[in-house]
């Protein structure tokens, strides 16, 4: 739930070759398989997140157990456990489009059994939560192969706007994937199973459409290794960034929590008889609130840095967190979770950017892979956790523990970021990457001037540019 943040101190300059000349290419407007690949990869994600609070709704509003809601939950999110690595480097081995309209399929297949298995009134937790997890997996692979498939689709001076589309796209069925599914289910309880087999049904078709060769180019110095090697290749690239390991570590534990709100959110509006509705809409309110964060967090970048962000963050949440417990009522909640996804938000656009901008294309699908097992594996464990503990103890104790632990990962975090060395090292890497861009301007001023010579050598060297007065 909660997006990994990245700053300048972290970052990695990736051009063009020098001398390379840039071209002009068509808006992404124009672009016709981009947009058919934006738009199917926006359905897939809207099913998804329909599905997600399905899950939910149908197991806790049937059993009233929010153990069992946990367990759904806790499958759907193992898979970013144990199937993010070799995923990454399968993908990197796989044909995209093959990898995308598989995936696709296997997806409307499993959503459309608990569609089925709802309407015939035969609901089974083990199947659900093996439906979870399937679906879970296979959407890992798809959104690694996608977003390879991007940078086969778009020219490379138009990478940024495609990416920025990417991210609104992702904002967008974020806001509008959940309180659908929660709408639906309040119609029918099988509802959000068949949208969401629907517009997984119209991302193939989607698919099928687009006539460019999705698969990403291979370098041919990984062609030998192994499995094992390659995900290894992966772990060291994305483990080689200092601030990016440290703020891994506050996240993953941080991410733990959000799990624990966010099912205590559920039992909250239905301990203040709420309905599935009201989950809807308060879960929409958190969303916007996330996408603005998200809008505005490069602004938040470059006044503060990783380093002061990282602390500002979770010092916010340790002052937030902790009033969920005296919060008088659903509205009261409602504003302080805003705020909370709010802070969440400010660092999801510069991780997503970070890492596409300075992943080689062979390397994408490993680091993607990485990056979600690290920043966001903890969700599986705290989603078992959650369910127990709200189960062991009323909500406001849950919200109690949730808010103290919040202050402990702050500590942290300003002891991790907060120091006189820590400061330093931010300092040293900013030097490093300026002086690094500033030789690779000197290198491509040097690339343009020997071009520039040449031309007038060759211009020379023709009658029309000899000197008439011979």
């Amino acid at each position: 739930m909660v997006p990994l943040a990245l700053g300048r101190d972290d970052a990695v300059t990736v051009t063009e070759p020098p001398g390379a000349p840039a071209r002009r290419a068509a808006k992404l407007t124009r672009n016709r398989d981009f947009l058919l690949l934006w738009t199917g990869s926006g359905l897939s994600a809207l099913g998804a997140r329909a599905t997600s609070i399905g899950y939910t709704l149908l197991v806790y509003w049937s059993t009233g157990s929010a153990t069992a809601a946990s367990l759904v939950t806790f499958a759907a999110l193992l898979p970013n456990l144990v199937a993010q690595l070799p995923a990454g480097a399968l993908v990197d081995r796989w044909n995209r489009r093959t990898t995308m309209l598989v995936c696709t399929a296997g997806r409307i297949l499993g959503v459309g059994s608990v569609g089925a298995v709802v309407l015939l009134d035969a609901v089974w937790l083990p199947h659900l939560m093996v439906v979870a997890f399937v679906e879970a997996t296979l959407g890992i692979c798809y959104t690694l192969a996608e977003r390879a498939a991007v940078c086969a689709v778009v020219p490379r001076d138009q990478l940024g706007g495609a990416l920025a589309a990417n991210e609104s796209r992702a904002n967008a069925a974020s806001i509008l994937g959940q309180p659908t599914g929660t709408v639906l289910y309040s119609v029918a309880r099988f509802a959000p199973f068949l949208f969401a087999t629907v517009v997984h049904l119209m991302s193939l078709v989607t698919l099928l459409f687009v006539r460019r060769d999705l698969q990403a180019p291979r370098s041919s110095d990984g062609e030998g290794s192994g499995l094992i090697a390659q995900i290894r290749e992966g772990v060291a690239f994305i483990w080689g960034k200092l601030y990016l390991r440290r703020a891994l570590c506050l996240f993953a534990a941080s991410n733990i929590l959000f799990q624990i709100l966010s099912l205590g959110l559920v039992v909250l509006v239905k301990d203040r008889d709420g309905t599935p509705a009201t989950v809807g809409v308060l879960l929409a309110v958190n969303s916007v609130f996330g996408m603005a964060g998200a809008m505005t967090s490069n602004a938040f970048l470059r006044r503060w840095g990783i380093r002061r962000m990282m602390i500002g963050i979770h010092l916010a949440w340790a002052v937030l967190m902790p009033l969920l417990v005296v919060a008088p009522g659903l509205v009261a909640v409602s504003v302080l979770l805003a705020l909370i996804n709010y802070g969440a938000g400010i660092g999801n656009v510069a991780g997503v950017l970070y890492l596409l901008r300075t992943t080689p294309d062979e390397l994408r699908g490993r680091a993607g892979s990485i990056f979600t097992l690290l920043s966001s594996g903890a969700n599986s464990i705290g989603a078992l956790l959650a369910g127990f503990l709200l189960d062991a103890v009323r909500i406001e104790v849950a919200l109690a523990v949730v808010g103290a632990t919040m202050v402990v990962i702050a500590a942290f975090a300003v002891l991790a970021f907060g120091t006189r060395t820590a400061a330093q090292a931010e300092r040293a890497e900013a030097d490093a990457e300026r002086a690094a861009a500033e030789q690779v301007a000197a290198e491509r001023a040097d690339a343009e001037r020997a071009a520039a010579e040449r031309a007038d050598a060759e211009l020379a060297a023709t009658p029309a540019g000899r000197d008439p007065r011979g």
